[in-house]
């Protein structure tokens, strides 16, 4: 098995590579899809957010609301750190089951938003880092997701510097090009993980 570690600012278009690394038969681990399962109605993390930020961050159907949770959390690291520290442990934990369910000699892509802030990323085979320039990811979150300029530029502020990310990197994806380049990238790095078995052991 190759384990890879998949990263990339908001806005970077990691999705898509995700996407398209599935497509090539790889097994991809969602980090943000899990992040939103363990704090779901009825689960211990959803008990452990309420129990730090109050119950008003639930909706009246005793949901986690949150877009409540992600004005309390923005902008106010001690509040972010507190909540990384409920919901970190228990999406790792998914991850080791979800990675331990994979078939022999997958290639097992973990999709993490926040690799370069959990400090794990030597504990993967390769890091593929999505790379766009900070003003392409503003542009984006305002022209896609109707942000307005300053929440798009608090929310990139709030994770790890491009730098910081591209010094994990084993491998950098360029997304300032077509959907095309991207694809044309995403496959070559795809055939060299497969080609060479285990970065690190080979």
């Amino acid at each position: 098995m190759t384990r890879v570690g998949l990263t990339g600012g908001i806005a970077s278009g990691k999705s898509t590579v995700s996407a398209i690394l599935e497509e090539l038969g790889a097994v991809v681990i969602d980090g943000d899809k899990l992040a939103r399962e363990v704090v779901e109605r009825g689960t211990p993390g959803l008990a452990a957010v309420v129990e730090a930020f109050g119950t008003e961050l639930l909706t009246p159907a005793g949901d986690l609301d949150r877009p409540a949770l992600g004005k309390v959390v923005f902008g106010d690291e001690a509040k972010r750190r507190v909540l990384e520290g409920i919901v970190h442990p228990l999406v790792f934990e998914r991850y080791a089951a979800l990675e331990a369910s994979a078939p022999a000699g997958a290639l097992v892509v973990h999709d993490i938003p926040l690799l370069a802030e959990s400090g794990r990323a030597d504990t993967f085979d390769a890091v593929l880092v999505v790379d766009v320039p900070v003003e392409t990811q503003v542009e984006r979150l305002v022209r896609d997701r109707g942000m307005e300029r300053a929440d798009a530029e608090a929310r990139i502020a709030a994770q790890a510097t491009r730098e910081q990310r591209l010094a994990i990197a084993t491998h950098v994806l360029d997304n300032t090009g077509s959907l095309e380049d991207l694809r044309a990238r995403v496959l070559e790095v795809h055939a060299e993980l497969t080609s060479s078995g285990s970065g690190s052991g080979s």
